[in-house]
């Protein structure tokens, strides 16, 4: 094998590119459920606990359809996954057409959750296949260049939403008109980027989780043929997979309430600064694709998790702008994190490629679970509410620190 494997084969290319388009198109809508969050609470008057209701819909969706669309990707192929991920995508930002007509918070509830349903699937698809396009061991660099994609669709998210939906004295600010018509743009847009998808021609892929570098060949058979919960690594990247994600709803959910609260900015002002954290995350990433040439992504892991304790307990005494803009950094320390656990998990799981990533992709659900309860505290002061999100960079500080030792065939 090569001593500086490549990035990836000259014929992945085009294919990279448009797995890239892809990772950033859910950042879009993952962060846009973020700003329809806060105007839920503005325009059918539900309360912060409630109103994160929105990010139990879209990360609960992970959890229902990590498992079956691991499945079908596994039947039918990633070509054929992705179709079906960008159909749900489409479908479900349709549905907000006559949710808005009916000003119904659960229909908008249902329509986030088959949208969600989509980058589900997209995402229990595009990691593995990302991981597929070159060697095993430069898989971690490409899974965040990829990811950086997704980091810039958190950064339009925002921008779009906050000109939209939050800005005030526009003619539909107080209601639900702009959300119908941006939904309807938006479903339109995945609509004939499937279409193009399909004709995109595929080629033939060697896993290379089937040829990871191991010491020896028999070393590779003992791993290879465990069954899926005795990879100790993979089922330990799966729980921190749940506790990141966790961190990252809680955190997204309430940061316009921090900066309208805390800051005493419009709802709109916000917004934008929510933009400027996901450009933060998107640096991040570069930074990370790049450091983890010389330092082990496990290592930067742990590194930037301890980082974010610090930001967390700082941000939780609402000390002004020195609070805000270590809230700011959160989304830079974050920026790693779901790529590379994604990735640890995954190294040398051969066969069972496919399966761990579905599971990995249903701790996305924790996504859902932490904003009701940083809700809970929210309603009587948004800035303690950030003492949370502390347990969760614990857990995934312990996941990287202890991955060499969980993972026996690192090298």
């Amino acid at each position: 094998m090569d001593a500086k494997p490549r990035f990836t084969e000259r014929k992945y290319l085009l294919i990279l590119l448009f797995m890239a388009l892809l990772f950033m198109l859910w950042g879009l809508a993952l962060t846009l459920g973020d700003v329809l969050n806060r105007h839920f609470q503005n325009v059918l008057h539900v309360s912060k606990s409630r109103s994160s209701l929105v990010q139990l819909s879209m990360f609960g969706a992970y959890a229902v359809m990590g498992i079956p669309a691991g499945i079908f990707m596994k039947k039918f192929g990633y070509k054929n996954g992705v179709l079906l991920g960008l159909f749900l995508y489409a479908a479900g930002a349709f549905l907000f057409i006559p949710a808005a007509d009916v000003e119904s918070f659960n229909f908008f509830r249902f329509a986030l959750f088959i949208l969600a349903c989509g980058l589900a699937t997209l995402e229990t698809v595009a990691h593995p296949f990302v991981a597929w396009l070159g060697d095993q061991r430069t898989s971690d660099q490409r899974i965040n260049f990829s990811q950086a994609f997704n980091g810039l669709g958190g950064v339009i998210g925002p921008l779009v939403g906050s000109y939209f939906i939050l800005k005030a004295g526009q003619e539909h600010s107080n209601d639900l008109v702009s959300v119908k018509h941006l939904y309807i743009v938006i479903g339109s847009v995945i609509a004939i980027i499937g279409v193009a998808f399909a004709f995109v021609k595929v080629p033939v892929l060697n896993d290379p989780h089937q040829t990871s570098a191991v010491p020896d060949v028999a070393t590779a058979l003992t791993h290879t043929d465990k069954k899926l919960f005795q990879h100790k690594h993979f089922v330990f990247a799966a729980i921190a997979q749940l506790f990141n994600v966790a961190a990252q709803g809680g955190t997204w959910a309430y940061f316009i309430n921090y900066g309208h609260e805390i800051m005493h900015m419009s709802d709109e002002k916000a917004g934008y600064f929510f933009s400027l954290s996901m450009i933060m995350m998107v640096v991040g990433r570069s930074v990370g694709t790049v450091v983890m040439r010389y330092i082990a992504p496990n290592k930067l892991l742990a590194a930037f998790a301890l980082c974010n304790i610090m930001m967390c307990l700082i941000v939780a005494q609402g000390f002004g702008w020195v609070s805000f803009i270590a809230l700011l950094f959160i989304n830079f320390f974050f920026s790693i994190m779901f790529p590379t656990i994604f990735s640890l998990g995954l190294k040398d799981m051969g066969r069972k490629t496919q399966q761990a990533a579905s599971f990995i992709v249903m701790g996305v659900v924790g996504g859902g679970i932490f904003p009701p309860l940083m809700g809970l505290v929210a309603n009587q002061n948004v800035a303690t509410a950030y003492y949370v999100p502390i347990i969760c960079y614990a857990v995934i500080f312990l996941f990287g620190y202890t991955y060499n030792k969980l993972n026996k065939n690192t090298l």
